[in-house]
């Protein structure tokens, strides 16, 4: 216990709860800028059984904000290199692994693992996805969430308290994540170490834990507010019953399925593809029909959300072979811009 003395001596911690912490499991969804700092503290601190889960590779441009990996690990898994750094820092804490992105179809299987999720993904759609699944399992979800130089924390489902949907009960289609918006390491590492806080409070059982209540710090400022808000008598739950497959920008150019572009004409970057064409969302409903319904579409747009709504819509139009590109038009003209330089 020598490891833990100085927590241990803590008011409301002691050796029982240092027991509830290694008895405990969390999982968290995202191993970017959120989950590098969720991650080493929730390690260090002794929880039991730590779950990563995460498809995505290391990229130069995420070495600002996320901390545990260096450039000679670019293009490797990040799960696998977060795991292995927070085993180092602790080898007593057991770390598993799931090298793939969180959809509809994974979510209930691996969540049962654990007893409470943290959300350190960007991605707006996954949110929805960590909420339902969280409220139809009965386990806590941590929310976290970065806009440039402020950031968001709640605690959702949290013993029969509000959800996800009760403050944000639609998606919002015209939210940029970081990539799009901008962010800040210290801004990521903040809000990632109070996601970090509430797992700890909540497996402790001690403090106010962030329930009803969502928490909001902006950095430049300095001011930090707590909003209170309750449960929606009937907090909408769209059906998410339709799943997409969910291909890489690398997948996507393979073969000779139609690419199709969602995004608005002039929008940056420009994709060129032989295989390629451009319907923007907000007319696809009406020029859907002169699309062939027996061709396989593989969909994109800039962050996923539109990419997304337009599949929806052509499945409820008949389309059957319907994927969508994660990476989005980013990923796609990195690959093309590979392929003209070698």
């Amino acid at each position: 216990m020598e490891r833990y003395q100085r927590q241990i001596i803590l008011p409301g911690i002691g050796t029982s709860g240092q027991q509830k912490l290694k008895s405990s499991s969390v999982l968290v969804v995202g191993a970017g800028g959120l989950g590098c700092a969720v991650l080493p503290y929730l390690a260090a601190a002794g929880i039991g059984k730590i779950g990563i889960i995460d498809g995505d590779k290391i990229e130069e441009s995420n070495l600002h904000r996320q901390v545990l990996y260096s450039a000679d690990q670019i293009g490797l898994y990040k799960v696998k290199e977060a795991a292995d750094t927070i085993i180092k820092k602790n080898p007593g804490v057991e770390v598993l692994v799931f090298e793939e992105f969180l959809t509809e179809k994974n979510a209930s299987e691996i969540f049962q693992h654990f007893d409470l999720i943290i959300d350190a993904t960007d991605n707006l759609f996954i949110r929805y996805v960590i909420n339902d699944t969280c409220e139809d399992s009965g386990k806590p979800f941590i929310y976290g969430s970065i806009h440039q130089f402020q950031g968001q924390i709640s605690v959702f489902n949290f013993q029969g308290g509000p959800s996800y949907r009760d403050i944000f009960p639609e998606e919002n289609l015209s939210a940029p994540n970081c990539a799009e918006a901008g962010v800040l390491g210290t801004t990521v590492g903040l809000i990632g170490m109070l996601q970090a806080n509430e797992a700890m409070k909540i497996i402790l059982g001690i403090g106010e834990v962030l329930s009803g209540k969502i928490l909001i710090y902006d950095l430049l400022s300095n001011l930090q507010q707590v909003f209170e808000f309750g449960k929606v008598a009937e907090a909408k739950k769209p059906d998410l019953s339709i799943s997409f497959d969910m291909i890489s920008a690398e997948e996507a150019l393979l073969g000779e399925s139609i690419v199709l572009d969602v995004r608005e004409f002039g929008e940056m970057p420009e994709v060129k593809l032989n295989n390629g064409i451009q319907i923007p969302l907000s007319v696809l409903e009406k020029e859907a029909d002169r699309l062939d319904k027996t061709e396989e579409f593989r969909i994109y747009c800039k962050s996923g959300a539109r990419s997304r709504k337009a599949a929806e819509l052509l499945s409820q139009k008949g389309f059957k072979k319907l994927k969508l590109i994660r990476g989005g038009a980013k990923d796609l003209i990195q690959i093309e811009d590979e392929k003209s330089i070698s």
